[in-house]
């Protein structure tokens, strides 16, 4: 998702906030106080946010995770105390099932893959003055070392997911969200557009020198990043176009092979994890097979 002119990011804290968390598996965030506002971004179950507007039902909020602001029904939130927002926000217990029941006493919350399970006990979570049951599998990422095949694994995940603008569940996502909810479930913070994650990480100059988990960077042929996806082994990409799909990379940018023809033009590639030990097969290796060679008169056509 490329950066829409309408969001806003804002850190600083005005006199009055107060906090609260997702209830409900999930939540729009709209870029105005209505039902018919386009939708921007997504909360999931357990997400953190401050509050920092009240209008009707609505509230302008603040994203914890990634600062990125815009308006939630008020019955989508559960109030916090300061303190149970911070507390909500240590060591985060993510749900990584594509789909998972969260068992109150009397109903259940369908939670999907990145729903957060605030003080997780390995059997119950809390939210609020609500307790609830939860068997599925999790991760604690700050626990654990999670690198570049763990970008992998979870990215895999995703696939089919249908593209959805502002989302960032598999029911419906958008590319930056893709990258977005990958990396979180490894414990990186990635902010929310793809124009503001190209701001992140450390660059990479030539294609030969990427690795699998390093986010690769798509322009619109005017300079400006709309599109951005996880670079996978054997010169291949993983994103959210149409549906989350894998398809070929090199130099020049992504090859679908259904229609023939590149899609997206590469502008710039970034790391965020550390460097793999093992040097790793070049990623713009078989762009020297002859199918792709004859591709090439197709650039983006």
């Amino acid at each position: 998702m490329g950066q829409p002119i309408h969001s806003t990011i804002i850190f600083s804290t005005p006199l009055m906030v107060e906090y609260a968390a997702c209830q409900v598996s999930i939540a729009p965030i709209r870029a105005h106080s209505s039902e018919k506002s386009e939708m921007v971004s997504q909360l999931l179950f357990g997400e953190t946010v401050e509050v920092q507007e009240f209008k009707d039902n609505w509230r302008r909020i603040i994203c914890a995770w990634d600062g990125y602001s815009g308006w939630v029904d008020s019955k989508q939130l559960v109030k916090l105390t300061e303190r149970e927002f911070q507390e909500y926000r240590q060591l985060e217990t993510i749900n990584i099932s594509l789909v998972e029941g969260l068992m109150a006493t009397d109903y259940f919350i369908p939670l999907t893959m990145g729903a957060v399970l605030p003080k997780y006990d390995g059997l119950r979570c809390a939210l609020g003055e609500k307790t609830f049951q939860f068997s599925g599998p999790v991760v604690t990422p700050e626990q654990q070392k999670l690198g570049n095949e763990w970008i992998v694994k979870i990215a895999r995940r995703y696939l089919n997911a249908p593209y959805l603008w502002g989302g960032r569940s598999p029911f419906g996502i958008d590319c930056s969200g893709f990258t977005q909810m990958v990396y979180k479930i490894a414990g990186v913070r990635l902010l929310r557009d793809a124009a503001q994650q190209v701001s992140q990480g450390r660059l990479i100059d030539f294609m030969e020198q990427c690795q699998s988990g390093d986010l690769a960077f798509f322009d619109n042929g005017k300079g400006h990043i709309t599109h951005v996806g996880i670079i996978l082994p054997d010169c291949h990409i993983i994103h959210s176009s149409g549906r989350v799909r894998i398809d070929k990379l090199d130099h020049f940018g992504i090859f679908n092979r259904e229609t023939n023809r590149y899609s997206h033009q590469l502008r710039i590639v970034k790391r965020l994890l550390p460097d793999e030990i093992e040097t790793p097969k070049s990623v713009v290796e078989s762009a020297k097979n002859e199918d792709e060679l004859s591709a090439q008169s197709l650039l983006f056509s």
